[in-house]
């Protein structure tokens, strides 16, 4: 299966930093089977909206990384939106709880994610800690997830009260 990640960052598009955030992710995916498209793209609302629909034509997850913060450029999240046909706030609000259990600085990150067409998309910090993070919080219901949006037939396993 397909995944992508890109990386929103000025200073990494202009060859100024490493993209380790976006190299986590990437592990990451593919340590779980999923083959890894990579894109960077600087902090404009424009060329993110772009790169995610480009990225959801030939893949069944987009995770990117950066431009959820409060800083006046980090516009990741309004780009997002206007992709964006149905949010999945539960999603958002899962990663943000386990980001705040961790560090006050999660209260900051106003990420979202949701469905282009048949792929889900998701917002995740900037930071390899963040991402490492917020993929173990969306793991564990990723492959549903995946499946329920290509209309597969999926068995729902109750969990334990």
């Amino acid at each position: 299966m397909n995944a992508a990640v890109l990386t929103v960052s000025d200073r990494v598009s202009r060859g100024e930093a490493e993209d380790r955030s976006g190299d986590a992710l990437a592990e990451l995916l593919r340590a779980d089977g999923y083959e890894v498209v990579r894109r960077v793209v600087s902090d404009e609302r424009a060329e993110i909206a772009a790169a995610i629909e480009e990225l959801a034509a030939g893949a069944a997850v987009v995770l990117t990384t950066g431009g959820t913060g409060l800083a006046p450029r980090d516009v990741t999240p309004e780009a997002t939106r206007t992709v964006l046909q149905r949010e999945a706030p539960g999603i958002a609000e899962a990663l943000r709880a386990d980001s705040i259990a961790k560090t006050p600085h999660g209260l900051l990150s106003r990420g979202v994610a949701g469905v282009v067409g048949g792929t889900l998309v998701v917002n995740l910090p900037g930071s390899t800690g963040g991402c490492r993070d917020g993929y173990a919080v969306l793991r564990p219901a990723l492959g549903h997830a995946l499946s329920l949006l290509r209309d597969e037939p999926t068995a729902h396993q109750q969990t334990a009260r």
